[in-house]
């Protein structure tokens, strides 16, 4: 047996097709979607998500500004720039990339973007709203996901999912959204007992713990739809997930790959959240 593949390129590539066709309606009305990307310091795994997120917006006919600020930068200057960004009627979404320096807090910074220009759902009222199942933004990587189930006919309703990871950025919004789809849903993390077995039991197995190759095949259940979330750099160098994907994808029935799986759908998302705001302003 062997793992059919998710292919997010793909899935990614159809949803490029229907937004193309709204940027370029909203556009002849005079209203061009915008984002704006703010790079802190000179991470480089940032700046190559910053580099794709600007590419694909020139892709999709999207204004686009790129904001590169020095590590140095003190916090007031980049909050007096959000400001500025979120004053700005050309700009529907903005975008820190994270992480960010250490003396800048990023709760502050999630706190000072507009909810309706937060495109990339940190904003506390964002947050809120997918916790009561109101219409909000919700986070790129989570939302991905879940389009990714759909697209390959998946329905999480009824079925057990578990979520390996905690993290406000994935694990905790991804929970949220399988709850919502009516999926029975289990959060796992680095204090769970018996991970392996609580992983053995899932119907949907969502890996987004951040470490490479983590759930090995004998942790998946045969036929288990595995999503890694993961990216991460194997001992080999290469670019790896948080599956290890030889093992795993001779027991799962479904699995996404590292890379061109999960990663493609990250900032798809953000293209319709952008493209959303624009359509809402």
């Amino acid at each position: 047996m062997s793992a059919v593949i998710i292919d997010g390129k793909a899935v990614a590539e159809k949803l490029y097709g229907s937004l193309n066709g709204e940027v370029k309606s909203l556009t002849a009305k005079g209203k061009t979607p915008g984002l704006a990307v703010v790079l802190v310091g000179n991470d480089p795994a940032s700046a190559v998500y910053v580099r794709n997120k600007v590419r694909t917006c020139e892709k999709l006919g999207i204004y686009s500004e790129k904001h590169e600020l020095p590590a140095e930068t003190p916090q007031a200057e980049l909050l007096s720039l959000i400001a500025k960004l979120n004053q700005n009627p050309k700009i529907h979404g903005i975008l820190v990339q994270q992480p960010l320096p250490g003396h800048i807090d990023e709760k502050v910074v999630n706190e000072n973007i507009l909810p309706e220009k937060d495109v990339d759902a940190f904003n506390p009222e964002n947050v809120g709203k997918l916790m009561l199942g109101d219409k909000g933004f919700v986070s790129c990587t989570p939302a991905g996901v879940m389009e990714l189930l759909r697209d390959a006919g998946i329905p999480p309703q009824g079925k057990e999912c578990v979520v390996v990871g905690r993290s406000n950025i994935v694990g905790k919004p991804m929970a949220l959204l399988l709850l919502a789809a009516h999926g029975t849903v289990t959060i796992c993390h680095s204090r769970t007992k018996d991970l392996a077995e609580v992983c053995r039991r899932a119907d949907i197995l969502v890996a987004a713990v951040g470490r490479a190759n983590f759930v090995t095949g004998d942790m998946v259940k045969p036929g288990a739809v595995v999503i890694d979330v993961g990216i991460n750099r194997g001992d080999d160098g290469k670019l790896c997930g948080d599956a290890e994907y030889e093992s795993v994808s001779k027991v799962a029935g479904y699995i996404t790959p590292v890379p061109g799986g999960v990663g493609p759908m990250t900032i798809a998302m953000l293209m319709k959240n952008t493209v959303q705001s624009a359509m809402n302003s």
